[in-house]
């Protein structure tokens, strides 16, 4: 196909990702890049080829540039996806898609037919995840019964001496671990049932880091670094899920989708030697534990597989692995788990 050329907004750490990813991959031409800081987007473009510019608005303004990459902070991608759209191109936005559910609203009321995706379907993009999909689409776990994540990480090595002042910002960021990872969590369990699960209430609680552990956090942090929360969709399924960094927790990582027939067994981010395990019950038998799907995973899908997938979307006219609608679910739970979190009380997920 045609490549589709793409604009990337904001060269810092995770757009020169997207830069680096996508070069030689002919799906897909990077052919602008704009960053408020001269020499670092002059860098990057020298590099890849691109015209550089030094506002998101003259990129966008840029004739040749079909979709746009937008990699800059939380609080300030909603104004510029809005500032795209009505530029005409189309946009794929960082993860967290949004701060809150009202801002991707405003998005999906101002897409159009211009294709929306977020990146933060990167663990949907590997071969395990499709081989996942697509074994949970026979129906063989019966009905869903819970969808569970646990992944704990504790502290390793000396604090960074300049942690990021944005991580663990609920102005800046949105949130803090629940926004940083749960949103791939949430986007690759609900995903690979294809969106189906409809939270409607959670209970939710969550700490900051801890007075000990404060130097791996940045100066006026005030969001959390460890979260819980038990979510009861349409139906009667239920998501169970925790996340801590920086914590004292015993290092733990499950993921998990239980059925009335089964669950499968589920490793979110490992790359190597990945197993899909399948246990089965039978009436009068023993359980039995089957491997769905085992091998390597390509690592630079991670990242790349976001764009190739956007790309393909504007191309071919298919959905995108995570359209604005789909995030709209992460991005709404998210909020009622904060509303919980604040209020001490369980919250309603809008939808």
């Amino acid at each position: 196909m045609e490549p589709v050329r793409l604009g990337v907004i904001g060269c810092g750490v995770i757009g020169t990702v997207h830069m680096n990813c996508l070069a030689g991959h002919d799906s897909v031409d990077i052919v602008a890049a704009a960053d408020l800081r001269q020499d670092v987007v002059d860098a990057a473009a020298a590099k890849h080829g691109a015209t550089a510019y030094y506002t998101a608005e003259a990129l966008l303004a840029d004739p040749t540039v079909e979709g746009v990459i937008l990699a800059m902070p939380t609080n300030l991608r909603t104004e510029l996806g809005l500032k795209a759209f009505a530029a005409g191109k189309h946009v794929l936005t960082e993860k967290p898609v949004a701060l809150n559910g009202a801002e991707v609203r405003q998005l999906l009321a101002a897409q159009g037919d211009r294709v929306a995706a977020c990146c933060s379907s990167r663990y949907r993009s590997l071969a395990s995840a499709q081989a996942a999909t697509d074994f949970l689409a026979t129906g063989a776990l019966g009905d869903i019964r819970s969808v569970r994540c646990r992944a704990m990480t504790q502290v390793g090595g000396p604090p960074n001496p300049n942690p990021p002042p944005w991580r663990l910002s609920r102005k800046l960021n949105g949130g803090g671990i629940l926004v940083n990872w749960g949103c791939y969590d949430l986007d690759y369990l609900l995903g690979l049932l294809q969106f189906r699960l409809r939270p409607q209430q959670v209970y939710a609680a969550g700490w900051p880091v801890a007075p000990e552990l404060s130097a791996y956090a940045a100066p006026g942090s005030d969001a959390e670094a460890h979260v819980s929360f038990l979510a009861r969709c349409e139906g009667g399924a239920v998501i169970n899920y925790e996340r801590a960094e920086f914590s004292g927790a015993r290092k733990d990582s499950a993921w998990e989708i239980v059925g009335s027939r089964g669950s499968l067994a589920l490793w979110m981010p490992n790359l190597a030697d990945k197993r899909l395990v399948f246990t089965q019950v039978t009436a009068g038998e023993a359980a039995t534990e089957s491997v769905v799907w085992e091998g390597e995973d390509d690592g630079d899908l991670v990242h790349s597989g976001p764009a190739l997938d956007f790309a393909s979307a504007i191309r071919h006219g298919h959905p995108p692995r995570t359209s604005l609608a789909d995030a709209l679910i992460v991005q709404a739970l998210t909020d009622a788990v904060y509303a919980s979190m604040d209020s001490g009380q369980a919250a309603a997920v809008t939808l």
